[in-house]
C-alpha cells in the first residue's frame, strides 16, 4: 500500500538525520495516514479513503468530504477521488439541467443583497475620497513652504 494521502497528496518526506558528532544518516518521515469512511449524498454511497490527520481536519472544517473533494485541486487528488469528483460534478449538472436545484432560491436572495452593498459601496467611496482630497491639496503647499524656507536660510 502506498503511503500517499488521496485528498492533499502528501507523501513521505526523505532527509538525513544528524547526531552531535555531524555524522548524517538518511532517513524518512512518514505521512500520519488514516483509513477513514465517509459517505457521500450525491451519490448515495459510501467510500474508505486513505487520509492524512490534516486532510481529516480540514473535510471536518469544510463541512464533508463532498466540498473538500470539489475545492481540491486536479493535480492533487488520487485517481478514485478524482473519477467520484467527475460524478459528483455530473450530477450537479444534470440537477441545474433539470431545473432542481434546491440552493437557487438561497443564492438570488444572497446575490441581491450583495447587489445592494455593491451599490453602497461606491457612494461611501465617493464620500470618502472627498473628504481626502482637500488633505491631498494641503501636503504639497505645506512641502512648497517648507522648500522655500530651505531656500531662504
Amino acid at each position: 500500500m502506498s503511503q500517499v494521502c488521496e485528498l492533499t497528496g502528501k507523501r513521505p518526506s526523505y532527509g538525513n538525520k544528524v547526531s552531535h558528532s555531524n555524522i548524517k544518516t538518511r532517513t524518512r518521515w512518514d505521512v500520519n495516514l488514516r483509513k477513514k469512511k465517509y459517505e457521500i449524498p450525491e451519490l448515495k454511497q459510501t467510500i474508505a479513503v486513505l487520509l492524512s490527520t490534516r486532510a481529516i481536519r480540514t473535510i471536518d472544517k469544510l463541512g464533508g468530504i463532498t466540498p473538500a473533494i470539489m475545492k481540491a485541486g486536479e493535480g492533487v487528488l488520487s485517481e478514485r477521488l478524482q473519477r467520484v469528483k467527475n460524478k459528483i460534478y455530473k450530477g450537479r449538472v444534470k440537477r441545474t439541467a433539470a431545473g432542481k436545484v434546491e440552493g437557487a432560491v438561497k443564492a438570488t436572495k444572497a446575490t441581491k443583497s450583495a447587489a445592494k452593498v455593491a451599490k453602497a459601496a461606491p457612494a461611501a467611496e465617493k464620500a470618502t475620497t472627498a473628504k481626502a482630497a482637500p488633505k491631498a491639496k494641503a501636503a504639497p503647499k505645506a512641502k512648497a513652504a517648507k522648500a522655500s524656507k530651505a531656500k531662504k536660510d
